[in-house]
């Protein structure tokens, strides 16, 4: 991306009021063109609130937010011409094929008769489906069904798609192929904001992440460089079940990044290192022998983006229903 280019999608300050429930309380957003973002936060953070935004279907309370260039408030017209979205239900018509599903969308946008068939055609033939294109939607796998409600969401070739949690509720390999039609709109330029509740979805499909919580970002980075700046994740599973708050004690003291975790179920006690802090496996079971702790194994690995999450986000649980039911509100507004 050259300097002078304009990010595709922008948020400033954006805010949005439910009630007495404020669902987003500042957000700032910046994504780059052509590039995947992924939206990630505990239930009821604001990231449907904040696709429904950016989409024009709600309007903020306050700040500012354009989308290809265009503000969402100001011209809402230009920023739906710009967009394709694909919510978490898909939005098909079952009684009728895949086909003219597509047909439908394009007749719908205003692409003509002739065109909005060479279009679907065109997607189904790229996206896999095209055997599967005269059959009745009914017919089709629920990972069928999101991969067609994705590729209808692009009739009109957007610029910028937003992917609402695509793949809720679909089986490894329908998630999989989802990932795959996904990765093959980043390659084509598409600019992409996926809102997901699989961390591992984010972590292999996006270039920057975003973390939202009660409404407004609390990290912004590449996975790669969010999961180094919260340390390293050391886990020791003890013979002895009794010794598990002990353990815990002297491993949150040696990790330094804060209490451990305590899995009574599995014997093991699990803890983040402190930034740039080196945890030593001879030396945390030599600490260990000193006060008669008996570990069956230790294991010292980089942590993952569900740690990142946890480690972020770990004073929502409070607080979430209250926000869960405003991002509600944002999804029925």
């Amino acid at each position: 991306m050259s300097p002078a280019t304009s990010p595709a999608i922008e948020m400033a300050g954006i805010g949005k009021r439910f009630g007495a429930t404020e669902a987003l309380t500042g957000l700032d957003l910046t994504v780059p063109a052509g590039t995947v973002c992924g939206l990630l936060g505990p239930n009821g953070a604001g990231k449907t609130t904040a696709v429904r935004v950016l989409a024009t279907l709600v309007a903020p309370d306050r700040g500012t937010a354009r989308v290809a260039g265009h503000d969402v408030v100001r011209a809402p017209e230009d920023v739906r011409r710009a967009i394709g979205l694909a919510g978490q239900y898909a939005a098909l018509d079952e009684g009728i094929t895949g086909r003219d599903n597509l047909r439908i969308f394009g007749r719908l946008h205003r692409l003509g008769t002739r065109r909005a068939r060479e279009r679907a055609d065109e997607l189904l033939e790229r996206f896999g489906l095209a055997e599967a294109g005269d059959r009745l939607v009914r017919t089709y796998s629920g990972g069928m069904r999101r991969r067609l409600d994705l590729i209808a969401s692009l009739v009109t070739s957007p610029p910028v798609l937003f992917l609402d949690e695509p793949t809720t509720g679909l089986d490894p390999r329908s998630r999989q192929e989802i990932w795959g039609t996904v990765r093959e709109l980043a390659r084509g330029g598409t600019t992409v904001l996926l809102t997901t509740q699989y961390l591992e979805e984010a972590d292999r499909l996006a270039d920057e992440i975003v973390v939202v919580d009660h409404g407004a970002a609390i990290a912004t980075g590449p996975p790669d460089r969010l999961k180094a700046a919260i340390g390293s994740q050391v886990s020791v599973t003890l013979a002895d079940p009794s010794q598990l708050a002990a353990a815990a004690v002297l491993l949150s003291t040696i990790a330094g990044g804060g209490a451990a975790r305590v899995d009574e179920a599995e014997r093991t006690v699990t803890a983040l290192t402190a930034p740039g802090v080196a945890v030593l496996m001879p030396l945390l079971v030599r600490e260990l022998d000193n006060v008669g702790i008996e570990a069956e194994d230790v294991a010292v690995r980089a942590p993952s983006l569900d740690d990142v999450f946890l480690a972020l986000t770990r004073d929502t649980a409070e607080t979430g229903a209250a926000a869960a039911a405003a991002d509600e509100l944002g999804r029925a507004a």
